[in-house]
């Protein structure tokens, strides 16, 4: 039964356009970092994926039953982030549902969202996802994994997950900023292939999304 409320919303997909959000967190960092990167990914999976998503995504509070009304949230940001008791029950009830959060470190956030995560999940541990994955393998491939958007330390990009029955429900990229990626070509000045690299993965994890 914890799966059903989301096969509903999958197979219903099909039909009519699907809804994404951001997710509005507290702590005081800055969730709203990136406002074109959701719309514009939305663009891209819609012209090139087949997919049906509305083109504004949605605004979700952690502690919000409205959650469940959504396949995909995604988290991002520089700064601090915050779970009360009742938001990391409302997030770990919605991943458990079958819902799948995406956080993508936006430069400043690891050292905060990592202790969160271990608050949703005390018992299980992150682990990095290997290129093998299907997250890297389709309807893109990156052979060598998550790709490199943006530089800031000379870290290697990795991607970082839990898994629920050895389904992906939580998805954390670090040093890759696939979200400053996706925003509008004039925020970050990226050329042409960077913003490509960026928009075929948030396409791969959203055809993961609807395809698993």
């Amino acid at each position: 039964m914890k799966h059903f409320f989301y096969f509903i919303i999958l197979f219903s997909s099909s039909l009519f356009a699907q809804e994404i959000a951001l997710v509005k967190y507290s702590g005081g960092g800055d969730w709203y970092a990136n406002p074109t990167s959701l719309p514009n990914l939305i663009k891209f999976c819609n012209s090139n994926i087949n997919t049906r998503i509305k083109q504004k995504p949605a605004t979700v509070e952690t502690s919000s039953p409205d959650l469940l009304s959504y396949p995909y949230i995604h988290l991002t940001g520089h700064g601090n982030v915050v779970f009360n008791d009742t938001e990391v029950s409302n997030l770990r009830n919605y991943l458990v549902a079958g819902g799948f959060l995406h956080i993508d470190d936006n430069y400043g956030m690891d050292q905060y969202i990592k202790k969160e995560i271990k608050k949703i999940f005390p018992n299980t541990n992150l682990v990095e996802i290997p290129a093998t994955h299907p997250i890297f393998q389709k309807p893109f491939a990156f052979p060598n994994g998550l790709p490199k958007i943006h530089e800031h330390d000379g870290k290697r990009p990795q991607a970082f997950g839990i898994f629920i029955e050895n389904k992906l429900v939580l998805l954390y990229t670090y040093e890759s900023d696939l979200g400053d990626g996706w925003e509008d070509p004039e925020v970050n000045n990226d050329p042409k292939e960077v913003r490509d690299k960026a928009l075929k993965m948030g396409a791969n994890i959203i055809h993961y999304i609807f395809n698993n």
